[in-house]
């Protein structure tokens, strides 16, 4: 009994006691946090927020990322439900290997490399799966820290805004080069080719492999040719993320082309893919990390240190995703229903682009605005200022990024002529 006591009084005494950390002096337990700020709102999750948070019954929502219907709803694939369908109680739960699903791994090459790319039949690819293309992007960052520590990214201005975060994250320097031009919204070519031949000679760059985001302005298949040449001539290495294929023109090999051009030349790649977009599996977390090696020993060395960088970070990646698209690219007949589902989505955005440009034009605007259906993919980089932007929302209830973007797969027959009208007003006297 007396032990008994003895002890409580102890654990009560310590609990008392102020603990001593690692920020100089003593503190309690509960100030452990004290100097955390909140963290600043996401520029684009931010949108959706207030666009929620928005009581008015013509708001409009430019601002997400995802794919919508006419009838701005998110949609399910045919191919998914069906896929789904046929896996329902079908599997166990087991956890996968740390490099994912081999099978789903294997098939997402071949929409990168070609079916029949001898890299993968030479099993020259260094390949595993990862949480979408986020987590392909900051596996890569984190193998470049690793094995180049002394080396930085060049990152093209502008790009999505998570790219700086994800290489910052893994402490790799950034350094930008030119892409989009803002007076003529298309691209600074000889800009970006000045920037490309003055990087140090072995330099790493992130390419948007197809519908540049935020911009989605892309290189003619001209201008990709002379971008590999000179990549070559500087010894530069390429890491492309593909987050759009088949989803911008709505033909996967198309979209690949940049791709396949690098590899033509003889370039050792990275890519990034996912299934977030072409597949509207944004929730299901599914991409894959790949990198081409000199040959099937080294691809080997690098997958197994993919693996290892991916032990602590997720221990593995999720199952249902993988599974799903496994289920759908090794059936011909789901493959092809893929193929034209995404051809409805990417053709859907081709309309509404031609739509806005026209109604813009209608209403006499005295602007230019060829660059929208120049444009492809999923955004349009509109060329409207933040305080435009700012009018859009108080004025319209039009939600946006304040740089421009608008996310085409927002803009519905339903909207698009009261989305022309305000950008009409807010922009005719520029």
């Amino acid at each position: 009994m007396a032990m008994a006591m003895m002890i409580r009084n102890a654990t009560s005494k310590r609990a008392m006691t102020p603990i001593s950390g690692d920020f100089g002096g003593l503190r309690s337990m509960s100030s452990w946090w004290k100097s955390v700020e909140p963290a600043p709102k996401d520029p684009i999750l931010g949108v959706t927020e207030a666009f929620l948070a928005d009581p008015s019954p013509e708001k409009v929502n430019v601002g997400v990322g995802a794919y919508r219907d006419d009838n701005g709803k998110p949609v399910v694939l045919d191919c998914v439900r069906e896929a789904e369908q046929r896996l329902a109680g079908s599997t166990f739960m087991e956890y996968l290997p740390m490099g994912g699903s081999a099978k789903m791994v294997d098939l997402t090459l071949k929409l990168a490399y070609g079916d029949n790319s001898e890299f993968i039949k030479d099993k020259r690819i260094a390949a595993v799966q990862t949480l979408s293309g986020t987590g392909a992007c900051r596996l890569f960052a984190d193998f470049q820290k690793r094995f180049c520590p002394g080396s930085q990214i060049y990152i093209p201005v502008p790009t999505w805004s998570n790219h700086h975060n994800i290489w910052r994250d893994a402490q790799v320097p950034q350094k930008t080069y030119h892409y989009y031009h803002p007076e003529t919204k298309g691209l600074d070519f000889s800009a970006l080719m000045d920037d490309v031949k003055n990087a140090p000679e072995g330099s790493f760059f992130l390419l948007h492999a197809c519908a540049h985001n935020p911009t989605g302005v892309d290189p003619t298949e001209e201008q990709w040719r002379e971008i590999s040449q000179l990549f070559k001539a500087k010894s530069h290495f390429a890491f492309f993320d593909m987050a759009y294929q088949g989803f911008a023109s709505g033909d996967p090999a198309r979209d690949a082309k940049s791709i396949r051009i690098f590899l033509e030349d003889g370039h050792h790649i990275g890519i990034s893919q996912s299934y977030a977009k072409n597949m509207g599996l944004y929730g299901q977390r599914v991409g894959c990390l790949s990198v081409l090696c000199e040959d099937a020993k080294q691809a080997v060395a690098v997958k197994s240190q993919l693996q290892q960088l991916a032990r602590p970070m997720y221990s593995n990646p999720p199952l249902h995703g993988a599974q799903l698209v496994s289920t759908i690219l090794e059936d011909p007949e789901l493959k092809s229903l893929w193929l034209k589902e995404v051809k409805v989505m990417a053709d859907r955005i081709i309309g509404m682009r031609t739509t806005l440009r026209e109604s813009l034009e209608k209403l006499g605007s005295p602007l230019p605005w060829e660059h929208v259906t120049k444009q492809i993919g999923m955004f349009c980089y509109s060329g409207l200022t933040p305080e435009q932007v700012d009018r859009l929302t108080s004025e319209y209830h039009i939600y946006m990024t304040r740089n421009g973007r608008i996310s085409m797969a927002g803009v519905t027959t339903g909207n698009v002529g009261y989305l022309a009208n305000a950008i009409h007003e807010v922009t005719k006297s520029s």
